[in-house]
């Protein structure tokens, strides 16, 4: 039910949002040199006549049944426009969230076991710099180090999976790096400071005192129990991340949900703007659900129940 609640509070606070915008869809549609006879027609077409609410709930039910409307600015239906760039934005975010984890983890195990070592301190320095530079400067960083002057990687572009896999994967490792490159810390963070926690919990002296390598007590004992706050973490990053591929498909060409949705923003396309921020609303929730249902496989003594419950 809070689910729900949540869609419906998120879809409906973007509709007033989106109709608070200064200016007139029937307006640019019609274009500036419509008459008042045309431009009221449009109106009438569009159900701009009716109130906010009764224009929201029309919408909330045109999209239970599965009709998210048509484009303004394309006149192409919303839902297949959606479709057919949400491939793209969901590849963006698991190799950002990929490599964020591939930079966080042997960085956080590191950190916990040498803590206020050197070690600690330095990967702490570069994590809090990295921290400081936001996602779409990180992005003009990747493409004048690795595009202009080593070549290594395309500055802009979509290469499509089915027309070559490896073109496809180098498309987007400059836009996953420049997001994975902020969200990193913060996961590094989490898992260093529960680490040094589980680090000193009585299981670990037990594995310590039976001669275990510090390796095996690290990767088999202690990293799992320290792994439920990351996993939080990392659910809730996803709306983050979310947000900075806007921008980031945007820099990079890439023909996103974000880049479309930004786009839609600008021509006051509210349709899409609906449709796009329902989208990604659902895809967030149901992110968080399976981060809530993976708790048990990390800590069986956690019941499915218990985490609703809370």
């Amino acid at each position: 039910m809070r689910l729900v609640l949540t869609v419906f509070a998120v879809t409906l606070i973007a509709f007033l949002m989106v109709n608070a915008l200064p200016g007139d869809v029937a307006h640019i549609i019609a274009g500036p040199d419509a008459g008042l006879e045309d431009v009221e027609a449009i109106r009438r077409e569009l159900g701009l006549e009716r109130n906010l609410l009764a224009r929201y709930f029309i919408w909330l039910a045109n999209a239970v049944r599965g009709d998210l409307g048509v484009s303004f600015h394309t006149e192409e239906p919303v839902f297949d426009a959606i479709v057919s760039r949400l491939p793209v934005s969901l590849e963006l975010l698991v190799i950002a969230q990929f490599i964020a984890l591939v930079l966080a983890l042997p960085a956080g195990i590191v950190c916990a076991y040498r803590n206020n070592a050197l070690p600690d301190r330095l990967i702490g320095g570069v994590g809090f710099a990295t921290l400081s530079i936001p996602a779409f400067v990180m992005a003009f960083l990747g493409i004048y180090l690795f595009s202009i002057k080593l070549r290594l990687l395309p500055a802009t572009g979509y290469t499509p999976f089915s027309e070559s896999a490896f073109d496809n994967v180098r498309s987007f490792i400059l836009p996953g790096l420049s997001i994975a490159c902020v969200e990193w810390v913060v996961l590094m963070r989490v898992l260093r400071s529960d680490m040094i926690t589980t680090l000193q919990e009585n299981f670990i002296l037990m594995a310590k005192a039976k001669g275990l390598p510090p390796w095996r007590i690290i990767l088999h004992h202690a990293l799992r129990p320290s792994s439920l706050t990351l996993l939080t973490v990392l659910g809730i990053q996803t709306g983050r991340c979310i947000g900075e591929a806007v921008i980031v498909e945007t820099i990079f060409a890439l023909p996103g949900i974000g880049r479309l949705l930004l786009n839609a923003i600008y021509a006051r396309d509210y349709l899409m703007v609906q449709g796009c921020i329902l989208v990604i609303t659902i895809g967030y929730v149901v992110i968080n659900c399976i981060v809530d249902l993976l708790y048990t496989f990390l800590d069986p003594r956690i019941k499915t129940q218990d985490i609703h419950g809370q």
